[in-house]
């Protein structure tokens, strides 16, 4: 009988955290964050989405394009500045400046050494009450490609994409090792407690499935914290936090509630191969027959 696949152990960080209207504010809190999870081991540290400013998608503005920032400018270098004095590697989120008029909500990877490793373009862009983020974001043109560090194989996907099982499993047949998601996300202050407790379980759970359905680690972001809507038109959101680490199995290694906090915890990234072992989902898989996903709906 063949032993199983030896372990792989990856100590990794989260920073789940509250931000301002000012800039340095929320860049002292990631770095705190960041400084905290090195500090408990952390070879890996993933920020939230956006962690820069306040969520500004709530309303639309032309004048909040000028929160944009190239891609390397100075946040990259920030982050990339902190990844090599702390011997890590930083996943951060930022509003990217491509060109004049054209933005795009997009993930860094800083390597240790410092030196940005890879980018992820966000590819599914929602547009609600209280998430304008067609109006700011062009959708990602990158597609669903693993950016490879010192420290694994990254499928770093943000915030909406948790919700597309298609977004995973690319990431997943590529070769991905962790599933990473940024995100902000939060309650309509409005909704009673069952509708706000059904919305944050959704939440968990798809993602937890990604995890099961591709016997993937899966990290989670998310922000905490009231933001109140500028133009008074929508009750705002209150992020409820909850950022966890799941195994390749969907079980829970860490989790978070709804104040600011910083998650360090143990990934055995060799543990996907004995899982793929027992379920092996990939092998079973039926691509002569999907031909029909590639369709927006089958009249």
């Amino acid at each position: 009988m063949k032993s199983p696949a030896k372990s792989k152990t990856l100590r990794v960080g989260l920073v789940q955290q509250p931000c301002t209207s000012d800039r340095d504010t929320n860049l002292k809190m990631s770095e705190d964050g960041i400084r905290a999870a090195k500090a408990g081991g952390a070879q890996l540290v993933m920020l939230q989405e956006l962690h820069t400013s306040l969520y500004f998608c709530q309303h639309e503005s032309t004048d909040l394009f000028d929160l944009a920032e190239p891609i390397p400018g100075n946040s990259t270098a920030w982050l990339g500045a902190l990844a090599k004095e702390l011997d890590i590697v930083i996943v951060g989120s930022l509003f990217e400046k491509r060109a004049p008029g054209l933005y795009h909500n997009t993930a860094v990877v800083l390597e240790r050494d410092g030196s940005l490793a890879g980018v992820y373009r966000k590819m599914h862009i929602p547009d609600d009450p209280g998430y304008y983020e067609k109006f700011y974001f062009t959708p990602g043109d990158l597609g669903f490609t693993p950016i490879q560090t010192s420290v694994g194989k990254l499928g770093l996907l943000v915030c909406w994409d948790q919700w597309y099982p298609e977004a995973a499993r690319l990431m997943a047949l590529a070769g991905a090792e962790l599933l990473l998601y940024p995100t902000a996300i939060g309650w309509n202050p409005a909704d009673d407690a069952d509708e706000q407790q059904r919305q944050r379980d959704a939440w968990v759970t798809i993602q937890r499935s990604h995890a099961v359905a591709n016997g993937l680690p899966v990290l989670v972001a998310n922000r905490v914290g009231y933001e109140g809507d500028p133009t008074k038109q929508t009750a705002g959101s209150q992020f409820w936090g909850h950022s966890f680490i799941a195994g390749p199995q969907g079980e829970f290694i860490a989790k978070s509630g709804e104040k600011a906090d910083v998650l360090v915890a143990d990934v055995d990234l060799g543990r996907s191969e004995n899982v793929r072992r027992w379920w092996p989902f990939l092998r079973d898989r039926r691509i002569d027959a999907y031909g029909d996903l590639v369709k927006r709906y089958r009249d």
